[in-house]
């Protein structure tokens, strides 16, 4: 792509309006599909970042102060507006992050209206003022906005985090200032187009773009911010922590994970593709995903072979081509981890039954890795430890329910494990006895509105419905209230 090609990005949305940038630098975006860069935005200096945050703070009062309905009719003509913006949604995120185009239009970018409608069913039942109990009715338990929230989204699955923060942070009264991920801004920038249109008021959602080290930092350590609330790396979650440490503001972090999917005996037909699959969905790029099969001794062989199998039927192509196909991952440097970590799992002794490293046959450019399958594991090794963000699965044999739930647990994260057995009784009791923040029973997805998040390494916020509105509000107790 010639740099005439590109898209012109380097505009922020600071109180109402876009706005160039005060000491911006230029970044380019590029396309992990092709490799080429495909649009050019600026990343903010500390004068950007400051000039948002004022804009927010400045924007806080009114609207805290904006009745609760008020609020939430703004979020129905805000989600109004961005389904008529969803195909320019799903084509930016397919070329930014390289989501194939059809997983783009049917989860990408679906997931912000599932979470928005969540979060308006919750908000109209939500007690943002009621009586503490019927003994005590002149005690008010008052919820209201934190105050002035930063909100860091990664770039993965990014319409889902948007949404949940910026949706969730509407609602509660807070103001904002967004900084999407740099590698994937454009989907971002749209959805700030919608703001507009919707009517936010000015000063209540800013958008800069920025890098963590940049941006991110400054946002964290602002003493006019009162939240963090991030999405990432538990590296980069730590780092904010500290520097926000100085300022004691709240920090709600969703971070890593290394799920465990325990396949017993007697799992369903299914549960062995079902997993394969749902680990490689948006090319192994997601927190959640089950990233160890940990598999019982007796079905152990056929497993693996069915792994294999699967992995090996998994087609791999451009973000812009139709099909149920994986995508590259987002750069070159997640490309250069994850070949590095699949090179460390041969080398610690793993054996490789699909995929490995390098390219995919007929592809010699692009960010593109092998569906790989590693059997044989150890929970010891690297690829069982650390979270590799990529198309990779390891298989580990267990012979005993307390040996699975020990190896399940025998990892620093915590977010989201996987249970398949005929057993209700067994999936109970192993649920209960996972430490993560969620846990999904053959297949079974959680309802709507159920809180997303993690314990451990894996975070300390929750996210959706009513627990997603609560994680953007104070809690204040009036004793006196007149009645």
């Amino acid at each position: 792509m010639q740099e005439t090609d590109m898209i012109d990005k380097r505009q922020f949305y600071i109180d109402g309006a876009w706005t160039d940038p005060k000491e911006g630098r230029d970044k380019e975006v590029i396309d992990p599909s092709t490799e080429e860069a495909c649009a050019v935005i600026s990343l903010a200096g500390p004068a950007d970042v400051d000039a948002a945050v004022a804009a927010a703070k400045a924007a806080l009062p009114g609207w805290m102060a904006t009745p609760a309905a008020e609020r939430i009719a703004t979020v129905e003509r805000f989600l109004t507006v961005y389904e008529t913006r969803a195909e320019d949604i799903a084509q930016a995120v397919s070329t930014e992050m390289g989501a194939p185009i059809d997983l783009s239009r049917r989860a990408q970018v679906p997931l912000a209206v599932k979470h928005i409608k969540g979060f308006l069913a919750a908000a109209k039942d939500f007690p943002f003022e009621a009586p503490l109990s019927d003994a005590s009715a002149d005690t008010r338990i008052l919820y209201e906005a934190v105050g002035v929230c930063a909100l860091i989204t990664p770039w993965n699955w990014p319409l889902n985090q948007i949404s949940l923060k910026s949706i969730a942070a509407l609602i509660a009264g807070c103001s904002m200032v967004l900084k999407p991920s740099e590698q994937s801004p454009l989907n971002a920038m749209i959805w700030a187009e919608c703001m507009a249109e919707a009517g936010v008021p000015k000063g209540v959602f800013n958008l800069i773009n920025g890098d963590g080290a940049g941006a991110g930092t400054r946002l964290s350590e602002h003493k006019d911010v009162d939240m963090i609330s991030f999405t990432g790396s538990t590296r980069a979650g730590i780092a904010i922590s500290k520097a926000a440490a100085a300022t004691l503001k709240r920090v709600h972090l969703e971070l890593g994970g290394k799920g465990a999917n325990l396949i017993f005996g007697d799992a369903d037909a299914g549960a062995v593709e079902r997993g394969v699959r749902q680990m490689m969905n948006n090319t192994g790029q997601s927190c959640n995903a089950p990233t160890r099969m940990l598999v019982q001794r007796d079905v152990y062989d056929a497993t693996v072979e069915t792994a294999a199998s699967v992995a090996k039927s998994i087609s791999v192509g451009p973000a812009a081509m139709p099909g149920l196909h994986l995508g590259p991952v987002v750069s070159r440097a997640q490309w250069d981890k994850i070949q590095g970590m699949i090179q460390q799992g041969i080398d610690e002794g793993a054996r490789v039954v699909a995929g490995g490293p390098g390219l995919p046959e007929g592809l010699n450019c692009g960010y593109f890795v092998r569906p790989t399958v590693f059997a044989d594991a150890t929970n010891d090794m690297t690829i069982a430890r650390e979270e590799i963000f990529g198309p990779v699965l390891t298989i580990i044999p267990f012979d005993t329910e307390e040996q699975a739930i020990a190896i399940a647990n025998d990892t620093p994260y915590g977010l989201s494990n996987y249970v398949q057995t005929a057993d209700g009784a067994r999936a109970n009791r192993v649920a209960r006895a996972l430490r993560s923040g969620m846990v999904e029973i053959n297949g079974k997805p959680r309802g709507p509105g159920a809180p997303f998040g993690g314990m451990k390494q894996s975070g300390n916020g929750r996210e959706a419905g009513a627990w997603g509105l609560a994680d953007f509000m104070e809690v204040k107790a009036v004793g006196g209230w007149a009645i």
